[in-house]
């Protein structure tokens, strides 16, 4: 039984540590592929290049309790340089003074329109309802929070003119909010994997998720997909594999950028990746069965990788309760097995593995962001954090997931926005 235990501890460590490693690669591949063969010879952020034509822009911004950020989100909104867009903002029920807010600043700035809705329904019925009023073909989807950059419009609409398969388009999000410790090491995760992770996803053919502080899509693409669904947890990702599964392309555009908000306490940064790691089983769940049935073969990638996601979070769990008990029972196995939270050398091949996927992925966003190289310091602590976050939500986020009633709606509550 002993022997047992022993090679169980070893394949769990072997895949527990060889699995980033391995997606490092293919992660750090993808991302400097991205980077020759679309960013190399794109213009500078300074001087987006005149378009052929203006389309209409629909602005779409669904409201819940946002009285706290809502002046400097319109400020932003106002401020943009593109000739030709409307502000559909949808008051979700808001209980503080968001809906007085928003009928104020319409008075001021005659781009905006306002939907008030009676009571909490959720951000995707929010959506729908700012879509079906919304006169643009395409449409902008951001958060309460979010301080879009001045020329992500233009950046957005040159993309969709140069590929008409796409659509829907994930933008570039930074976080501007850093002053804790927690803060910070979400700047060094966005910088050192998010959107390496986009650019990787977008050079292989298929995206896992569109942010959903800031994207674009066409309205045929969502006519096509069926909307938002009003039960999705993450309106986000279940709309990006509808998408993608209706036969449509999603895309990264870094140039498209817009700063947000991002908590900053222990218990909204969980509450934070709970919702999304469960809206993403409740996403990939639904859509699995459409994937096969359709034929949809070039989401497999994302789609398996998934799945050994799923895996591994599982195999940390009974890596490290086997772990812990074996340290804490040392009579029961003869002493600790070999799994542990300090894997020899192993560990010391995945640091420096991470360090180098981190300067990769700092040396391509560092056009788009100064000072990147500031945030390494914080990089060098995500995966003792966040990997294991991760690995933790993924766990209770799966059941969960499993066990929520069908039918029921994905309404929402104001998040941790930190401290500012």
């Amino acid at each position: 039984m002993l022997t047992e235990l022993r090679l169980l501890s070893e394949a769990l460590a072997l895949f527990c540590f060889g699995y980033p490693f391995v997606m490092a690669w293919y992660w750090m591949t993808g991302g400097i592929l991205f980077r020759l063969l679309r960013e190399r010879k794109e213009p500078l952020l300074e001087s987006p290049p005149p378009l052929p034509e203006y389309p209409l822009v629909s602005i779409l911004l669904p409201c819940f309790n946002e009285e706290g950020q809502a002046g400097e989100t319109f400020a932003a909104l106002a401020a943009l340089d593109y000739p030709n867009y409307e502000i559909v903002a949808i008051n979700d029920g808001s209980s503080d003074r968001t809906a007085e807010m928003l009928d104020d600043i319409a008075t001021r700035l005659p781009l905006l329109r306002v939907v008030h809705l009676a009571q909490n329904q959720g951000k995707s019925t929010a959506l729908n309802v700012g879509a079906l009023v919304a006169r643009g073909e395409i449409v902008v989807g951001i958060d309460g929070d979010a301080l879009l950059d001045r020329h992500a419009l233009t950046w957005f609409v040159r993309r969709f003119q140069s590929d008409p398969l796409i659509g829907a388009l994930t933008g570039n999000p930074r976080i501007r909010n850093r002053g804790t410790i927690l803060g910070r090491l979400q700047v060094g995760e966005f910088s050192s994997v998010v959107g390496l992770i986009k650019r990787a996803q977008s050079t292989y053919g298929s995206i896992f998720t569109v942010s959903g502080v800031i994207c674009a899509f066409r309205k045929r693409a969502l006519h096509d997909a069926g909307w938002w669904s009003a039960e999705a947890l993450t309106d986000d990702v279940d709309i990006t594999w509808r998408i993608q599964l209706a036969g449509w392309r999603a895309a990264f555009e870094p140039k498209a950028m817009c700063w947000i908000l991002m908590p900053e306490t222990l218990r909204g940064l969980w509450r934070q990746r709970l919702r999304w790691a469960e809206g993403g089983v409740q996403s990939v769940l639904a859509s699995t069965p459409v994937l096969f049935s359709r034929g949809c073969w070039g989401l497999l990638p994302i789609w398996g990788n998934y799945l050994v996601s799923i895996i591994w979070a599982y195999a940390m769990f009974f890596g490290i309760t086997l772990w812990l008990l074996s340290t804490l029972f040392p009579a029961l196995s003869d002493g600790p097995l070999g799994f542990g939270l300090l894997p020899g050398w192993w560990g010391t091949v995945l640091a420096l593995t991470y360090i180098l996927q981190s300067c990769v992925s700092v040396a391509l966003d560092s056009r788009f962001e100064r000072g990147l190289a500031k945030s390494l310091f914080w990089i060098i602590w995500y995966p003792l954090v966040f990997w294991l976050l991760q690995a933790a939500t993924a766990v209770i986020s799966l059941p969960r997931a499993l066990l929520r009633p069908r039918h029921a709606r994905g309404t929402w509550i104001s998040p941790d926005r930190g401290l500012r």
